[in-house]
């Protein structure tokens, strides 16, 4: 599998004032170290890399040290090297190569090896292949918990090696993918660190579990790691309510919530104009699981009955795209209204969130409805547009969007409300007064959530 590589980051010159005030504070504490395994790390891209790059950035801020351990060579959905801007001064990174099945994968479906490969069962092709179907089986029930479970043991003597020559006085694991938690579960073992396991999704409570076609024997090893995680761990930490009360369930002990959040310093500074059109814009992945057919419908009935609603309206899709999205515009007559765009870079999205008119944020229509929590989320918070929301009345999203008084939370199936709510929405959009007034959103500042994990790594190792 080759070599490691121990990496120190040095940022451009033009940060040299927030470094500069990064190492007064290293030198007024004593910090404590925490070593945090993650599968998603710059340049890699998306919503998985969010989360924990964020935390990196502001630990020192609260007395504590990041050390990053992450493959040399994953399997990212996709690049975003403007995240890097966000690493602090002298990170240590240490890297690993992963051995993963996706080239046999590609090969095996008929993929290029350069091209990537979509998350959560999106697909851009109306008939998927069998060989498709044949690998999912696969993935499912020989790859338990997931791709990367070949990167366990390499890691687990890597690590050990590494903990003989440098104490850390923590260590996190982060997932999906959760073979990272068995990695650090094995760490915790032989060397009795305080470990804090993070969840950012279910494991076998996240949408697509349904769809990786398990057999009785795989289903029973899934729950099986699950429960041993959830229980073995010094402390659990998810992001929404919900999920947290699931997980008490299954291992019957407390578990955390740290939500996620934004970044006022991904906010830009330059004047932001907002879109002339009056434009619905998700941002983001989009699953047959989300596509919001009702608001299509909506979408669609309004145009036919207004010919000025037709020429204002743009619906704005950034990110992937399943094929069943696409469909259901084109039949209801949108595909005109549509602007579709290929991957943003993070500093792209936060510009086109701030400009769009109404920000979308669509939640699975699944069983688990209720406790999903997207991170886009929290960025629709500190862009200030105003958030339509379609899932659950009483879900974790919901929730927050009501307490912030940041937008409309509609129902599954509610077509009245869908109706009245994007009406209203129009209404003050022409007459110049689409504006919203949030309340209370500093709460999710990335900084403050950093000093909320803070606080549960000084009770982890007090």
């Amino acid at each position: 599998m080759g070599g490691f590589f121990i990496g120190i980051y040095s940022p451009p010159r033009k940060q040299t004032d927030r470094l500069l005030h990064q190492r007064s504070i290293e030198t007024s504490f004593s910090l404590k170290k925490v070593l945090i395994i993650t599968y998603y790390w710059p340049p890699s891209g998306g919503a998985g890399v969010q989360r924990w790059l964020k935390f990196v950035k502001y630990l020192r801020n609260f007395g504590w040290e990041p050390v990053v351990y992450t493959p040399s060579n994953p399997e990212n959905p996709v690049d975003d090297a403007s995240l890097l801007k966000d690493l602090p001064s002298n990170l240590e990174v240490l890297q690993q190569p992963i051995w993963e099945p996706y080239d046999l994968y590609k090969k095996f479906i008929g993929q290029k090896p350069h091209q990537k490969i979509n998350a959560g069962f999106i697909s851009e092709n109306k008939k998927p292949k069998l060989t498709e179907k044949i690998s999912v089986f696969i993935r499912g029930n020989f790859f338990i918990p997931d791709a990367r479970v070949f990167w366990v043991k390499p890691s687990v003597k890597f690590l050990t090696s590494y903990l003989k020559e440098n104490k850390v006085d923590a260590l996190i694991s982060t997932g999906p993918p959760h073979s990272m938690h068995l990695i650090a579960m094995q760490i915790h073992k032989k060397n009795n660190l305080p470990w804090l396991a993070d969840f950012r999704d279910p494991w076998t409570n996240i949408d697509f579990y349904k769809d990786l076609l398990l057999t009785k024997t795989a289903d029973k090893k899934h729950h099986k790691l699950e429960k041993e995680v959830l229980q073995k761990a010094s402390r659990v930490i998810t992001i929404g309510s919900t999920m947290a009360k699931e997980f008490q369930i299954i291992a019957n002990r407390n578990v955390d919530v740290i939500t996620n959040g934004f970044d006022d310093a991904d906010k830009s500074s330059e004047v932001v104009i907002e879109d002339k059109k009056f434009s619905i814009a998700h941002i983001g992945s989009l699953n047959k699981d989300r596509n919001p057919q009702l608001l299509w419908e909506v979408l669609s009935e309004m145009i036919a009955g207004n010919p000025v609603f037709k020429a204002d309206l743009e619906i704005k899709l950034a990110g992937k795209i399943d094929f069943t999205v696409i469909d259901k515009i084109d039949a209801l007559g949108l595909a005109d209204n549509l602007r579709k765009i290929e991957y943003l870079k993070h500093n792209e999205v936060i510009i086109e969130q701030q400009r769009s008119q109404i920000l979308l944020l669509l939640v699975n229509n699944t069983p688990n409805a209720k406790g999903i929590l997207t991170g886009k989320l929290f960025e629709y918070l500190a862009a200030k547009r105003p958030i339509l929301c379609i899932g659950v009345a009483d879900g974790d999203a919901a929730k927050i969007i009501n307490e912030t008084q940041s937008g409309v939370v509609v129902n599954f199936g509610d077509k009245e409300k869908m109706k009245a709510t994007v009406s209203a929405f129009y209404e003050q959009f022409k007459n110049n007064k689409l504006k919203v007034t949030s309340q209370s959103v500093d709460r999710y500042s990335r900084k403050n959530l950093t000093q909320q994990l803070v606080e549960v790594l000084n009770q982890m190792t007090s």
